[in-house]
Order: C-alpha cells, then sequence, then structure tokens
C-alpha cells in the first residue's frame, strides 16, 4: 500500500516537473549583448545550428548596411501572454532599435501558440507596413511552419524580409565589423613596421665606423667567450672597409639564430585572443516601437 501511495505522488507531480518554461522578456538570454554577431534568441533549440547561423549573418549584413536592429526570439511558450504584447514589452524595454531612429524590429515564433508575430519601431512602419509583414507570414513562413518546419519557416521569412529591408535606408554609423578590423589591420601595420625600423636601425648602428662615421664595418673573425642558456658571447671583430680601422665588439646572440631552429628571430606566429569575432557583445541603441507590425495563428 505504502509503495503505491508513493507511486501514485509521482505521477501527480511528474506533470510539474516536466511542464515547459515560460519565458518572458526578462529571463530570455539577450544573446546578441553577449556576442555581437547573434540575433537569433533559441533557448531551447527548436531552430537547427545551420539555420540559426544563417539568419545571424542575413541580420549582421542588414545592421551593418542600413542600421536596423533586429531580435528573433523562438521558444515553446510564453505562459497567458499575447505575442503582440510579449514583442511590444521586449522591443521597449530592451530598446531595440537606434534612438532617435527608432528602427528596431522583432520577430516572435511561440510554438504551442502556433503563432508568428512582427513588431516593429516607429521608423520602420514606413519601409516595413502591416501588409507586408502580413504577406511575408502567410506567404513565405506559414507554408512551413504549419507543418512544424521550424528551421524552414524562420529562414524564409527573414530571407523575404531582409530582402525588403535591404537599401531602404544608410546606416549612419561606422560598422563594428569595420572598426575591429580596422584596429587589427593597424596594429599589425604597426608592428610590422616597427619591427623592420629597428632591424635596419640596428644593422646600421653595427656597420658604423667611430673612427670615420661610415657605415663601412665588416665583419673579419668572431671568437666564443661563453654559451650560457642558449645564448653564445662571443668577441667580433670587425675592419673598416674605408679608413682600415679594426673594432672589436662583444656581443650576445641566440644559439641556432638565423638556422630556423626557434631561436632568436621572428619565431612562430602571433596570436592575439580569439581572433575575428572574439571582439564581444554587442549593444542596442534605444530605440522604441508603437504597435506596427502583424501578427498570424497557423
Amino acid at each position: 500500500m505504502k509503495k503505491q501511495t508513493i507511486l501514485l505522488l509521482l505521477c501527480l507531480c511528474l506533470p510539474l516537473w516536466v511542464q515547459a518554461k515560460v519565458y518572458t522578456p526578462d529571463n530570455l538570454p539577450k544573446v546578441h549583448l553577449q556576442n555581437k554577431y547573434r540575433y537569433l534568441c533559441d533557448p531551447e533549440g527548436i531552430v537547427t545550428p545551420a539555420a540559426r547561423d544563417s539568419i545571424d549573418r542575413m541580420l549582421y549584413r542588414l545592421e551593418q548596411q542600413t542600421g536596423i536592429e533586429t531580435v528573433v526570439v523562438v521558444v515553446p511558450g510564453i505562459g497567458e501572454a499575447t505575442c503582440f504584447d510579449f514583442c511590444h514589452e521586449l522591443l521597449n524595454s530592451w530598446g531595440v532599435g537606434k534612438k532617435g531612429k527608432d528602427n528596431g524590429l522583432v520577430i516572435l515564433l511561440v510554438t504551442d501558440q502556433r503563432c508568428i508575430q512582427f513588431y516593429t519601431g516607429y521608423g520602420l512602419e514606413g519601409v516595413l507596413p502591416d501588409a507586408i509583414c502580413k504577406r511575408i507570414q502567410t506567404q513565405e513562413m506559414i507554408p512551413y511552419l504549419k507543418d512544424e518546419r521550424w528551421s524552414e519557416g524562420m529562414l524564409a521569412g527573414i530571407r523575404a524580409t531582409c530582402a525588403r529591408l535591404d537599401g531602404s535606408m544608410e546606416n549612419d554609423t561606422p560598422a563594428e565589423g569595420s572598426d575591429d578590423i580596422g584596429f587589427v589591420i593597424a596594429f599589425f601595420l604597426i608592428f610590422i613596421l616597427g619591427g623592420i625600423a629597428l632591424t635596419v636601425g640596428a644593422v646600421r648602428r653595427a656597420s658604423r665606423c667611430p673612427q670615420c662615421k661610415k657605415h663601412t664595418l665588416k665583419r673579419i673573425s668572431s671568437q666564443t667567450v661563453a654559451v650560457h642558456n642558449g645564448v653564445k658571447t662571443e668577441d667580433v671583430t670587425y675592419l673598416c672597409q674605408h679608413c682600415g680601422h679594426v673594432v672589436t665588439r662583444r656581443e650576445r646572440h641566440n644559439q641556432g639564430n638565423n638556422r630556423g631552429r626557434g631561436g632568436g628571430g621572428w619565431g612562430g606566429p602571433v596570436i592575439f585572443g580569439g581572433g575575428f569575432g572574439g571582439f564581444g557583445g554587442g549593444s542596442f541603441g534605444g530605440g522604441s516601437g508603437g504597435g506596427g507590425g502583424a501578427g498570424s495563428r497557423f
């Protein structure tokens, strides 16, 4: 009897344990703030990784070209909230879109409500009106979504949205990717040019005769003084080809230098951080929305 009671209690509690998480704008992971190349928030992995990467690439390109900030959310459930209210709260509380331009866009898919919702900031209502949002949903997305082909439906809809918005406005803020790439290129140019300058300077100093001041010293002999921890100390004798002056200098060199065995010189490649794409998260510009867009059931 005791075992039967325990089993009954477990059966009664099981639905509570397996109940799907209810998502709100407050508990959604802000993936774009963690990685500026991410625009799709899909905490349950409903969309395939390949589709997610394609969506992120399209929306990154869209923002670089037009300045439009987009958040795409795919979740299994949002509780009793409506898709419209969820998008309204998300866009305004996160500040999606540039301040003053209000060019933010939220696209929400809720699988248990079988709802797809577009929500636009004030600045997008002219180029992405409600009728166009509805047309994209009914013609491009719902044929896939009604069969629960989530990845294909979201890809088709976002591709059509980007095609509508591409070139609709010009991005008047510097492209974030160009800042990072420009910094890396400038750093390497300075690094390389600095190394060349130091090398040329060292060669010129070594070839300058202290007697006649001409850069005509030529190495004629050397004698090893000591070798310690891979560093060779030697006395090097130079003869000036102009005045005949003889100079002996004590110099230190890494053993194997210029012989390709990892001594001095440039050695291996220099690696900085995580390479391109490892420059941290993005940001939202403080935009707001006023109810534009459209929603559809499927």
